[in-house]
């Protein structure tokens, strides 16, 4: 469900989605940051939105 959501959300033509946020993750220009409950990594025009208990990506979108 939260897969088809990101796809969605990212207008994203791969289906292999958490290898996608990953390499968006690990790129030397992200930003990662915690604010409560969650890390944010903001990258280009995208924010991915991650679990900081247990590293599920939670969603994606595009920034506005």
């Amino acid at each position: 469900m939260g897969i088809n959501r990101i796809i969605k959300n990212l207008k994203l033509n791969t289906n292999d989605v958490v290898e996608y946020c990953k390499n968006k993750v690990l790129d030397k220009n992200c930003n990662i940051y915690k604010q409560g409950k969650n890390w944010y990594c903001e990258i280009e025009n995208i924010i991915i939105t991650i679990n900081s208990y247990s590293y599920t990506i939670i969603t994606a979108h595009i920034k506005r």
